[in-house]
């Protein structure tokens, strides 16, 4: 069975920093496109940043510079480095995969993790 195992949400002040981890298991994560959401209460499931099998990225508008987005072939493992954090950025971070997908699209997304929390403070 296909994991998908976020890590590294807490509670930050505004300003600060945090990196997200996900951690694939029964997936080779480097054969997929793997992407970031994030859904605020109240809200719709967004698109936060993707990478593809070759590196590219993409992010959504409002994190660009801010956020960075990694992966570590060697270690099944996808990151996401968030600087900056703002009260905007706080939702449950979402780890996902996909393999011809359309990379801002969740419902192409096959495989999904739990999620990790994530809270600015101001």
């Amino acid at each position: 069975q296909v994991q998908l195992v976020e890590s590294g949400g807490g509670l930050v002040q505004a300003g600060g920093s945090l990196r997200l981890s996900c951690a694939a298991s029964r997936l080779t994560s480097s054969s997929y496109t793997m992407g970031w959401f994030r859904q605020a209460p109240g809200k719709e499931r967004e698109f936060v940043a993707a990478i593809s099998r070759s590196g590219g990225t993409w992010y959504q508008d409002s994190v660009k510079g801010r956020f960075t987005m990694s992966r570590d072939n060697a270690k099944n493992m996808v990151y996401l480095q968030m600087h900056g954090l703002n009260a905007e950025d706080t939702a449950v971070y979402y780890c996902a995969a996909c393999y011809g997908c359309n990379y801002y699209q969740g419902s192409s997304y096959k495989y999904w993790g739990q999620g990790t929390q994530v809270t600015v403070s101001s």
